[in-house]
């Protein structure tokens, strides 16, 4: 089967003050020394990759004192023009919200406000097609599925995550096109694993090892999917499904939770 890429206009924040000085999910060690070269060299690679392949790439200047900032998927859910910036749970990422309401409101965005509730972005809200996927159980609180349906206007399926390890709902699942994902199924409760199932019979499914990877923070236009290289199994699916996987060393941002996704915050528009 023939995939069709379609352009993507992403937001980045290049990673300046990366480093990893406090710990908010498993994957984070303070004890760990990190390299900010490499982790801005990564990074780059990844900016270029979405530029070479016809994408738009716009950059938010990075806020010192705010390591956290390189993972631009937390900062916002964006589609149509309206845009409803995060509500961080960690009092160590709250100041980030402030950086994405002037952004927004200085790019022609007529309709930007904070979620009144604790709300991590497209770290837990993944546009498919015509609904949105939204995971909750460790950051994004289920009340605020409700006010983000509201906002948007499109129907919002809540997902539950129970692995603290997956605890962004795009450490668990990606969006490869309107209709095809791919997810981890140990990471949800028994209904949500039900409820995707029901919604998507032909996903491909991510064993312990990918899952572990990361290879799930992935980003898909539709043909190409980036995700971690490690995540070979995946790789190995994604062409058998006629997808064309783009290999990625993310492993230095891996050392605070986040990988592709994280860094790649997409601006929907239908």
């Amino acid at each position: 089967m023939r995939r069709a890429a379609t352009r993507r206009h992403y937001l980045m924040v290049r990673p300046t003050y990366f480093d990893v000085e406090y710990s908010i999910n498993p994957w984070m060690d303070p004890q760990k020394p990190t390299d900010t070269g490499l982790a801005v060299a990564q990074w780059e690679w990844l900016r270029d990759l979405y530029r070479d392949l016809g994408h738009r790439v716009d950059q938010l200047d990075p806020v010192p004192g705010l390591p956290d900032m390189v993972f631009a998927a937390n900062g916002a859910t964006v589609l149509d023009g309206r845009v409803l910036v995060a509500r961080f749970r960690h009092t160590q990422r709250c100041a980030e919200s402030e950086a994405y309401l002037r952004w927004f409101r200085g790019h022609g965005y007529g309709e930007v406000r904070q979620a009144q509730w604790v709300n991590e972005g497209e770290g837990d809200y993944l546009v498919a097609g015509a609904r949105v996927l939204a995971g909750t159980g460790f950051r994004t609180n289920t009340r605020s599925h409700v006010e983000s349906q509201e906002y948007f206007g499109v129907p919002v399926v809540g997902l539950s995550l129970i692995d603290p390890r997956y605890y962004h709902l795009d450490t668990a699942l990606a969006v490869l096109d309107p209709d095809t994902v791919m997810y981890y199924p140990r990471a949800f409760s028994a209904d949500s694993r039900r409820l995707l199932e029901e919604l998507y019979p032909d996903a491909i499914t991510a064993g312990d090892a990918d899952a572990a990877a990361f290879g799930l923070n992935a980003v898909s236009d539709g043909r190409h999917v980036v995700l971690p290289q490690a995540a070979t199994g995946l790789v190995g699916q994604l062409r058998e499904r006629g997808f064309e996987p783009l290999p990625a060393d993310m492993s230095e941002l891996l050392k605070a939770g986040g990988s592709v996704k994280c860094c790649t915050l997409e601006l929907h528009r239908s």
